[in-house]
């Protein structure tokens, strides 16, 4: 499930973001081979994502 979510991501960033992608990445690989899954129990999804717009994101 989760390698599908990186292919589908990874193939609609890189059309929608083509130039700006190819800056930075000249491999055809997008994300790392690796993933990370938590629970989130007990907070709302605004809480989720008050916590994820707060986060510090790389400048382009």
């Amino acid at each position: 499930m989760v390698n599908n979510l990186k292919t589908v991501s990874s193939r609609l960033i890189r059309k929608e973001f083509a130039t700006e992608v190819a800056r930075f990445y000249s491999k055809p690989v997008f994300w790392a081979g690796t993933y990370f899954v938590a629970s989130c129990g007990g907070v709302t999804v605004e809480e989720l994502k008050k916590y994820v717009e707060q986060q510090a994101t790389p400048r382009l």
